[in-house]
């Protein structure tokens, strides 16, 4: 019998590997089972007095995941492996001062006013042009000099019933980093009994203005600090992407996948195609895109499948559904050895790698993408979960 289920796994993980199958659903594993619980703690005070705040979120289940005040920051998720054991598979800093001066490559963080990039930090809204910080180059990228991972959270425990979450929540002021309308905004991170992350984002303003948030998590699946991810197997619900000049704005095509190395359609390992000379591979210094997620909703209301990824050898398989219509990929490739991680080992380029539920790049200056506007009344609301367990 032993021997027979051990043939049985050995050849599942074959069929992962050729991808001749999609993922199937990936399988909690229970060490043990005890109640959830949430823990606070002191992380650090800033250098103007502030105090910054760890929450342990621990399901019973064998999960746990840390969350810092500065930045919503997801410091740690630790999860089991096939055989139960726990590491954890998210890169991070153990200390506040590296997150301050460090200049993080946004680990963690919730990522906004605008996550992503916007072309010469400067849009027009209403028949008001408004100029942002060119904090990427030319370009304005994630929110700015001061964008939302590096601000404090007011922090609100959740206790529901097999559920403990974080409720953070923030009112950036009109101006802030030049953009219009007052910013009421609540993220939300609930850790479930089934190994799952949800993360639910809510912001409402004053005067029109835009909005696009996500979270910033680097993963990789087989511990951090571990090496490279080039051996996961990724595989992204999306026939189209959407190709980026050489200063990663969008064209505003949205381009086939098909028979490029952008298709992930077909579980692929992230490094068989990374050195590939595809001019987007190049521009991009590998895999640095948005993804069109082929949904069947198109009020994206629904939760639908994004994306797994599949580490082989700790079993471990990450599930990513989103009410987006879109996914940043991002696979790690300013990561240069200069930061040093949560493990004492340092991250070097390709050690993680970002899956980015969003609305896509540059949205306010491409007339042809879903709108990022958000005017008074209306209610910006998105959910993403990154669900955890094994193969």
């Amino acid at each position: 019998m032993r021997f027979t289920r051990t043939v049985g796994r050995i050849a599942a993980v074959a069929l992962l590997f050729t991808g001749l199958v999609s993922f199937g659903p990936a399988t909690p594993v229970a060490t043990g089972d005890r109640q959830p619980r949430i823990d606070k703690e002191l992380f650090g005070t800033t250098p103007e007095g502030v105090r910054v705040d760890r929450y342990t979120l621990t399901n019973g289940r064998g999960m746990r995941v840390r969350i810092i005040t500065y930045g919503g920051i997801i410091q740690s998720i630790e999860v089991p492996d096939r055989h139960g054991r726990t590491a954890n598979v998210a890169l991070g800093f153990n200390n506040l001062t590296d997150y301050l001066e460090n200049n993080s490559p946004y680990f963690g963080c919730i990522t906004g006013r605008y996550a992503n990039r916007i072309a010469n930090g400067r849009f027009t809204l209403d028949g008001v042009t408004y100029q942002l910080a060119q904090n990427n180059g030319q370009n304005h990228l994630h929110g700015g000099n001061v964008g939302f991972d590096k601000v404090h959270w007011a922090a609100t425990e959740i206790r529901e019933r097999d559920v403990v979450g974080l409720a953070l929540r923030r009112v950036s002021p009109a101006g802030e980093e030049n953009y219009p309308g007052a910013l009421d905004t609540t993220v939300t991170y609930r850790l479930t009994r089934d190994n799952t992350i949800r993360i639910d984002y809510r912001a409402t303003t004053d005067a029109p203005t835009i909005v696009n948030l996500t979270n910033h998590t680097y993963f990789n699946l087989a511990g951090e600090g571990s090496g490279d991810i080039n051996d996961h197997r990724l595989m992204l619900n999306a026939s189209r992407y959407t190709p980026v000049d050489e200063t990663l704005i969008p064209t505003g095509d949205l381009d086939r996948v098909a028979g490029t190395p952008m298709d992930f359609r077909r579980a692929t390992a992230i490094g068989e195609r990374i050195r590939n000379n595809f001019e987007q591979l190049v521009i991009g210094r590998g895999y640095d895109h948005n993804y069109v997620l082929d949904r069947r909703d198109p009020t994206f209301r629904e939760l639908e499948l994004a994306g797994r990824v599949f580490e082989p050898t700790s079993g471990r398989v990450l599930t990513v559904r989103t009410t987006e219509p879109g996914i940043q990929f991002y696979s790690g490739n300013f990561l240069d050895g200069t930061l040093v991680g949560t493990s004492g080992r340092m991250y070097r380029q390709g050690d993680g790698f970002a899956l980015e539920t969003q609305h896509f790049p540059d949205s306010p200056n491409q007339p042809n993408f879903p709108t990022t506007v958000l005017r008074p009344g209306q209610v910006y609301q998105t959910t993403t979960t990154y669900g955890f367990g094994t193969a």
